[in-house]
């Protein structure tokens, strides 16, 4: 079924625009030094982030650059070499300053709280002052005990993110994530105990056999828990994962009921949306869509983990099956910690299309003031979105409209250039 106008062609949920351009549009590079690539750029009000390739179990609609179950001396292996690329990229960027770190993977606390605490060393030997800036680490249910969030929140993290998805154990089951609601509430339990700042809990809508009934029972019932920050995302079926070969995902209008059937509810709650996922209580302190700031440049450290520059994104190579990670990873850890190889460049168009995509899909919207140009100069297909009102001028902020939030999976992969699309549609992902 065709929703909206002709203009937006096809199914509400094509793609996660969380990022401009999509890692699908990297490729090889002439080699380059990270010292090269950083020299002429802005290296003040940075984003630090670290990528952790490891987790207890692979989700079967997960699609991200992680192995399940890993052997112990895998994961001494790649914590001595991310520790190589750390001292690889201080080199290059010895007078860095940021503004924020995040811990993301796979899942981070699958670390014992020593090596987490080894990656959290590393970020403080780059000069991040962890007690003064926002921080945000992955966690998952059976993974964050007691000691991690407590270790977490002395070193100064101010935001502890989980996947729930569901608390209906069926319904978890048939996306094969086997999970009990006493470990979800035990892992609750071990944060608020440590007084995390901002608690943020995600739950997926359109899971097999879910109905409006079961999936507004899960948000009030992790609504008992009062988390700072709760994301809503629809499930995608996604080539290579494991639900791929059990079939696709909800149709289009039992996604759409869902999703707004989760909205109204969090709305009713006191939530305030913030893009077509994040909802933040009024206490909530963090922002994490700043983590994507097109103004901001972010330095990447390790296997799985981006870097942009204003004219640059790169990082390793992609994998979503098992075999496919551990080749780049074994790669990866043999390789010159300090070599970029892998992403793309971006011209000047690409550059205001991205700040754009990204400004837009948020809820703050486009300001012309902090933008610094018209979009409509940048991106003239915006002006459709006006004249079928999923956008609206709101003195000088462009902002989407409640229409055209809830089709951010549509306005999103409908922005990127016609260069772009045609690099994601060539990509070949092991």
């Amino acid at each position: 079924m065709r929703y909206g106008p002709r203009m937006l062609q096809g199914s509400l949920y094509q793609g996660y625009l969380y990022s401009y351009p999509h890692k699908l549009a990297y490729r090889a590079l002439p080699p380059r030094t990270l010292r090269d690539v950083w020299r002429v750029e802005e290296r003040k009000a940075l984003s630090l982030y670290a990528h952790v390739p490891f987790c207890e179990m692979r989700c079967g609609f997960c699609n991200l650059f992680t192995t399940a179950q890993p052997p112990t001396p895998l994961v001494d292996r790649w914590l001595d070499a991310w520790e190589r690329a750390l001292h690889a990229t201080i080199d290059a960027l010895p007078d860095a300053t940021f503004t924020d770190f995040a811990i993301g993977g796979g899942t981070p606390t699958w670390l014992s709280v020593e090596e987490l605490s080894r990656v959290l060393d590393g970020f403080a030997r780059f000069g991040a002052d962890l007690k003064a800036i926002p921080g945000s680490v992955e966690v998952s249910p059976t993974t964050v005990t007691s000691e991690h969030a407590a270790m977490l929140v002395e070193r100064g993290v101010t935001r502890l993110s989980m996947g729930i998805q569901s608390l209906d154990a069926q319904e978890v089951a048939a996306v094969l994530r086997p999970q009990a609601e006493s470990d979800v509430a035990a892992a609750v339990r071990a944060m608020q105990d440590a007084k995390i700042e901002n608690l943020n809990l995600d739950l997926m809508y359109g899971l097999p056999g879910q109905s409006t009934a079961s999936f507004v029972d899960s948000i009030d019932r992790i609504l008992d828990w009062q988390p700072e920050e709760i994301f809503l995302y629809p499930l995608y079926v996604r080539p290579k994962t494991g639900l791929f070969r059990h079939g696709g995902s909800a149709e289009d209008e039992a996604r759409l009921a869902l999703y707004r059937a989760g909205r109204d509810r969090l709305l009713e709650a006191g939530y305030e949306q913030r893009s077509m996922r994040l909802f933040a209580s009024p206490t909530a302190t963090s922002n994490p869509s700043d983590f994507a700031d097109p103004d901001r440049n972010l330095v990447g450290v390790g296997v799985g983990a981006r870097s942009y520059t204003s004219s640059l994104h790169f990082s390793s190579r992609y994998a979503v099956r098992n075999a496919g990670v551990r080749a780049i990873l074994d790669a990866w850890m043999a390789a010159d910690p300090a070599a970029v190889d892998w992403g793309i460049a971006l011209t000047t168009a690409e550059r205001r299309r991205r700040a754009v995509i990204l400004r837009l899909l948020d809820a703050r919207g486009i300001d012309r003031a902090v933008h610094g140009s018209d979009p409509f100069d940048e991106v003239p297909a915006l002006t459709q979105l006006l004249d079928h009102e999923l956008a609206t001028w709101d003195g000088q902020v462009l902002r989407l409209t409640a229409a055209g939030l809830e089709r951010s999976d549509q306005i999103g992969p409908w922005l990127i250039s016609t260069d772009i699309r045609g690099r994601m549609n060539a990509a070949e992902v092991q």
